[in-house]
């Protein structure tokens, strides 16, 4: 009934000369339609006309357009969380934030997508791994992860050791791991047999070896042993 709805106001607004209501898949189609928006909160319809989510839509780096889906700043949202969650999505797109695996699977299934993973040290450092393709699998493939075109900003790469895997939660362990890495490492992710990189594990600030690997690391970059202070990972199509 609201799909009907919607068509018919739809049908009204072109039938009475008015502009046709935008709404944008991604974070790219609202920076094509105005190159001036700035960084911020906006809303994006990756489900549908009756689904709109918020997202955090950066503007600035690499070109600009890029919707970011994983966000950790400063450890005021709990990560650590079940399977209906990282699923839905949780968090605030103003702060911390996880935009959702069935909000990213219908992103990645209607356009070619890179990704971009945006990180920072507590001295200030910044560094970048960029992919030139991403994208996941359905629900029923247990959103497995697909990523590959490796292009190192100082980084260096710890996410392609995931790919090909499937995403796992504390109560869904679907790991290569004989365990559940989930909860040896304090997080959710594709994890492997565990893990190279641990964006959505505890925040520590900084370095940190009292609990082996459980911090919010890029281990290619800091190691193990040092939780970072931002970690940004966004997608944007591919032109």
């Amino acid at each position: 009934w609201k799909l009907l709805i919607l068509i018919l106001i739809l049908i009204f607004w072109k039938d009475s000369g008015c502009s046709v209501i935008f709404l944008p898949l991604d974070c790219l189609d609202i920076h094509d339609r105005d190159q001036s928006q700035p960084s911020g909160v906006y809303t994006i319809y990756p489900i549908g006309a009756t689904s709109g989510v918020q997202v955090y839509c950066d503007m600035e780096s690499q070109a600009g357009g890029w919707t970011v889906f994983q966000r950790r700043l400063d450890g005021s949202v709990n990560f650590y969380r079940p399977w209906t969650h990282y699923k839905t999505g949780f968090g605030s797109a103003a702060g911390e934030y996880w935009l959702g695996l069935e909000n990213l699977y219908q992103l990645t299934l209607r356009k070619r997508y890179e990704l971009l993973v945006d990180m920072e040290d507590f001295s200030g450092n910044k560094v970048f791994a960029r992919y030139s393709s991403f994208s996941i699998q359905s629900e029923s493939n247990g959103y497995r992860l697909q990523v590959s075109g490796f292009i190192n900003g100082g980084a260096g790469n710890a996410l392609s050791p995931h790919n090909g895997q499937k995403f796992s939660t504390f109560d869904k362990d679907q790991d290569s791991d004989a365990g559940n890495c989930a909860r040896q490492f304090l997080g959710a992710f594709w994890y492997t047999a565990c893990h190279s990189t641990n964006p959505n594990g505890v925040y520590r600030w900084g370095a940190d070896g009292t609990i082996y690997a459980v911090g919010v690391e890029w281990s290619s970059w800091k190691g193990h042993d040092y939780s970072l202070k931002t970690i940004s990972m966004k997608i944007r199509p591919v032109e």
